[in-house]
């Protein structure tokens, strides 16, 4: 699966990637309050001080050769707990792969884990974070939505004194009083939007025409939708097309459609999309592959997480996605089990936060998930006491 002397590869691309980006922000910035451009020469930016800026921050995210920053130290193993994982719906990979990385971590540590989907309707989550209550768990995980949803079944799960802990279940990172969680495991999603956007801004040198994919419905989403609009509104060249929003479960049924009817709008102008989650893009490829649009773009797509294995694989064939800002989704699964062990053992939150990185085919190295090392050491040696 891995081409011949990946790493060899990967640092010559990457390089390459950088220098490139880094050429057109000089040429830009020297260009600034020149006339109009000529010729072969490339477009002037609408915002070099923004694509400047754009550019060191993609070439930092891209870099893969990053150690363990986590926790160090923890309470050892407090034996024999169960958890419950509860999913918005574990057709989104990013659920999916939380919930896999949490049965990996349990396994490690010794304990039971129950999964239940709730199929991403209201009425099926409710019914699951029921049913997890009643299994009188040692901990319940809200994976992927809004307690707000539920708000009577967390009041239960409060009434139990049973620790929750949540995934992208509110818009920041760390404990949240109302609703009340232990912690919220998640990378920063102000993080996650802005260097989405940049990564548009600094590979069309300014010059975009961008779609943006949502889901409304949740608020995290939203609200990261919302950031990577605002920052692509800093470069004046970064024009936002259209603003589509498509519940998650309804993706797959209603994005061709919208793909379709988005080609037909604006053609060529349409040269960048970005979306909430990567499985957009997925459901997208069909309608672009019937259209004769290139695997390899325009447009040029960005997932703003989760980074899946099939967001990897589209990466990494040059088939209608060419980047993710993927979540460590099997590390933050034993994030997850580490702090419900802090939880047991009356200990306040780790406060770990993963930081940003951006997947190419340049330097994935052809793996199909962005998996830091020495996680599963560290976690392994706080848990061993």
């Amino acid at each position: 699966m891995h081409p011949k002397d990946p790493h060899s590869y990967s640092r010559r691309t990457t390089t390459r990637t950088a220098a490139a980006l880094l050429s057109a922000a000089a040429i830009l910035l020297a260009g600034c309050g020149s006339g109009p451009s000529t010729g072969a020469a490339p477009p002037e930016a609408g915002c070099p001080g923004a694509l400047a800026s754009a550019t060191a921050a993609v070439a930092r995210a891209e870099k893969s050769d990053t150690a363990w920053h986590g926790p160090t130290t923890g309470p050892a193993a407090v034996p024999g707990k169960s958890i419950v994982y509860v999913a918005q719906t574990m057709t989104n990979p990013g659920v999916a792969g939380v919930a896999q990385g949490v049965e990996e971590a349990a396994k490690a540590i010794g304990w039971q884990v129950r999964v239940i989907d709730g199929d991403g309707t209201p009425a099926g989550i409710q019914a699951a974070l029921s049913q997890a209550i009643t299994l009188r768990p040692s901990g319940i995980v809200i994976g992927g939505f809004d307690p707000q949803l539920t708000s009577q079944q967390m009041a239960r799960a409060e009434a139990a004194r049973i620790p929750v802990v949540g995934w992208h279940a509110v818009g920041s990172p760390g404990p949240s009083a109302r609703p009340r969680l232990f912690t919220n495991v998640t990378t920063k999603v102000e993080d996650v939007a802005k260097i989405s956007a940049d990564w548009i801004v600094a590979r069309s040198a300014g010059n975009a025409g961008v779609v943006l994919f949502t889901d409304d419905s949740i608020p995290f989403a939203r609200n990261k939708a919302e950031l990577i609009r605002k920052e692509l509104a800093t470069c004046s060249g970064v024009r936002l097309l259209s603003y589509e929003n498509i519940p998650i479960p309804d993706a797959a049924s209603r994005t061709a459609q919208a793909v379709s009817s988005l080609l037909s709008r604006f053609q060529d102008d349409w040269t960048y999309s970005a979306a909430i989650n990567d499985l957009y893009f997925a459901d997208a490829a069909p309608a672009l592959r019937a259209a004769g649009r290139p695997g390899s773009g325009p447009p040029f797509n960005i997932g703003a997480g989760d980074g899946d294995p099939s967001a990897f694989q589209r990466i990494n064939s040059g088939q209608f996605q060419a980047a993710t800002v993927p979540e460590p989704l099997n590390q933050q699964g034993w994030q997850i089990v580490d702090e419900f062990n802090r939880a047991f053992a009356g200990r306040p939150a780790s406060g770990y936060v993963a930081p940003v990185h951006i997947a190419t085919a340049g330097n994935s190295d052809g793996a199909t998930s962005w998996d830091p090392s020495g996680y599963r050491e560290g976690y392994r040696r706080i848990w061993a006491g």
